[in-house]
């Protein structure tokens, strides 16, 4: 079933995929939940606390995760080298087009991001390449 295998491919992405952005917080002393709550400013625009900002930034990772991986899938994104590149695709949206709408986002460092996706598309485009034999 082609769409468990995007949903598997998402979900594991979805986990995965934030570690660049993490770990460059903790190497530079930034806040490692910045990005988090950037993500759950998407829902909450004016909202400030923490709590509220992570438990928002949960649904907002999981579609966006899930919906990249479904779109992947669809354009037969397969291997970590196309997914990395796919993921520098999808960046260029969320970051460039959408990003600039919300603060929080426009305001993050833009190359631990950039790895985020990169990452993201990778995990998705291997997970899918042991998943499907298309």
């Amino acid at each position: 079933m082609r769409k468990r295998d995007a949903i598997v491919a998402g979900a594991w992405a979805a986990v995965l995929s934030g570690a660049p952005s993490t770990i460059s917080a903790f190497a530079t002393g930034r806040d490692p939940l910045e990005a988090t709550k950037a993500a759950g400013s998407i829902l909450l625009r004016r909202e400030t606390r923490t709590p509220a900002l992570v438990a928002a930034a949960v649904p907002v990772h999981l579609v966006l995760s899930l919906g990249w991986a479904l779109v992947l899938d669809r354009a037969r994104v397969r291997g970590p080298g196309h997914g990395a590149a796919a993921g520098l695709l999808i960046a260029a949206l969320d970051l460039g087009l959408a990003g600039r709408r919300y603060p929080r986002l426009r305001d993050l460092p833009l190359a631990p991001q950039v790895a985020d996706h990169v990452a993201y598309g990778a995990v998705v485009g291997i997970v899918l390449a042991r998943r499907c034999h298309d």
